[in-house]
């Protein structure tokens, strides 16, 4: 059975959820950290593991 398990990308600026991903919580146990674009703030901002 595979471990990978959703989680929520939210943005550190504005705080609001933009993206989903899949995460094996298994083999990366920090959390993840992405450049994405927010539309809300209009820029890429980073964008980190949110709780659920």
């Amino acid at each position: 059975m595979s471990q990978d398990q959703l989680i929520k990308l939210a943005c550190t600026k504005c705080s609001r959820v933009n993206y989903w991903s899949r995460k094996n919580r298994k083999l990366v146990e920090r959390k993840i950290e992405l450049k994405k674009y927010c539309k809300w703030c209009r820029a890429q901002t980073k964008h980190k593991e949110a709780k659920k």
